[in-house]
């Protein structure tokens, strides 16, 4: 984590002086938009591996759904706030706000002790050994491989169809930049009060009956959307709030279950090899739902995410395999040989 939030830090003051230099062009921002969103994900899964370390089995929901409240605080008062600062600050200004965030990102890792977890065994592995050993380790779990499928079809259709949001505002709704900050800030809202909630509350013993309502709701609020006529944009701003409140009773208890059984050791690995794999159905998914929503509507694309999602979690709520997911086999790692892997 100090390594990956100095190189953050370092690649913003590079852009800072772009800026200050007057030279910087598109393809600098690229390249250290590139190395930033590297660098976050080591940080990332290695925060989220630590989390386990410190916090008690029976929280782990809780401070997931603090998490998820914090980004949806996040995501209310960013674009505002950006708005703001770039009325009053030039942008290398700006910059040197993310890089002073960055330190105060640093400087409590250099006196907080973390916890380490206890290597299965001390043999020096390559990174293709050890994608190759959370890539086994989630395929001899079967509850934790269909629900990570679902995470795939989750940011196949639901993640593309609101990047294409804004589109949907103008061209079906008739609105403008105002009914957009709308429909965004229901969204921010609905995480947070959904965030606070479940750091409240912690959800239903069983971890994934919370999940997978909480997928049902998200496609409930998604297809309000995909239905709601053009002339009715509260509907359009409650579908949004549904679909935030919902996202973190989603994701939240479906981490704090990784979090909770699978061994720290294995934890970066696998949170690494399920945040690649979503991450890149991403782009695929926008590449279709282009084309598709110039065909046959925005509103069609919403239709199937929201459709996707509601039957994803009646399947599950219905499949002993996902619903008994925290039963996890206890001879996981037996069936893996991941000594024997490492060694060879």
């Amino acid at each position: 984590m100090l390594i990956a939030d100095s190189i953050v830090a370092l690649a913003t003051i590079v852009l800072v002086f772009l800026f200050v230099l007057d030279v910087v062009q598109v393809w600098h921002i690229y390249v250290v938009m590139f190395v930033r969103s590297l660098a976050g994900a080591f940080h990332s899964n290695a925060m989220s591996a630590s989390t386990s370390l410190m916090v008690p089995v029976e929280h782990l929901t809780r401070i997931q759904g603090l998490n998820q409240m914090l980004n949806g605080g996040l995501n209310i008062v960013a674009a505002p706030l950006g708005a703001l600062l770039l009325g009053i600050l030039p942008m290398q200004g700006i910059l040197a706000i993310d890089v002073v965030t960055a330190l105060t990102a640093i400087l409590p890792l250099s006196f907080i002790k973390i916890p380490q977890p206890e290597r299965i065994e001390q043999a020096r592995s390559t990174v293709w050994q050890d994608f190759k050993a959370g890539l086994r380790y989630v395929l001899g779990w079967k509850g934790l491989l269909i629900v990570s499928l679902m995470t795939v079809g989750l940011n196949f259709t639901i993640i593309p169809a609101f990047s294409l949001l804004p589109l949907m505002v103008k061209d079906y709704f008739g609105g403008g930049a105002i009914q957009l900050s709308w429909v965004q800030a229901a969204m921010g809202i609905g995480m947070f009060l959904g965030g606070a909630l479940l750091s409240v509350w912690g959800g239903f013993p069983r971890k994934i009956l919370t999940s997978m309502l909480g997928l049902m709701g998200m496609g409930a609020g998604t297809l309000v959307l995909a239905v709601a006529p053009s002339s009715a944009m509260f509907l359009a701003v409650g579908g949004a709030l549904l679909v935030g409140v919902m996202t973190p009773i989603t994701m939240g208890p479906f981490f704090a279950i990784i979090q909770s059984n699978v061994e720290p050791d294995m934890q970066a690995r696998v949170f690494s090899l399920l945040s690649s794999v979503g991450t890149a159905m991403v782009p695929i998914g926008l590449i279709v739902a282009g084309p598709v929503s110039d065909q046959v509507g925005i509103q069609v694309w919403f239709l199937l995410g929201g459709s996707l999602c509601v039957l994803m979690g009646l399947a599950g709520l219905f499949n002993p395999v996902v619903m008994n997911i925290e039963r996890k086999p206890g001879t996981v790692l037996e069936n893996l040989n991941l000594s024997s892997e490492r060694v060879a």
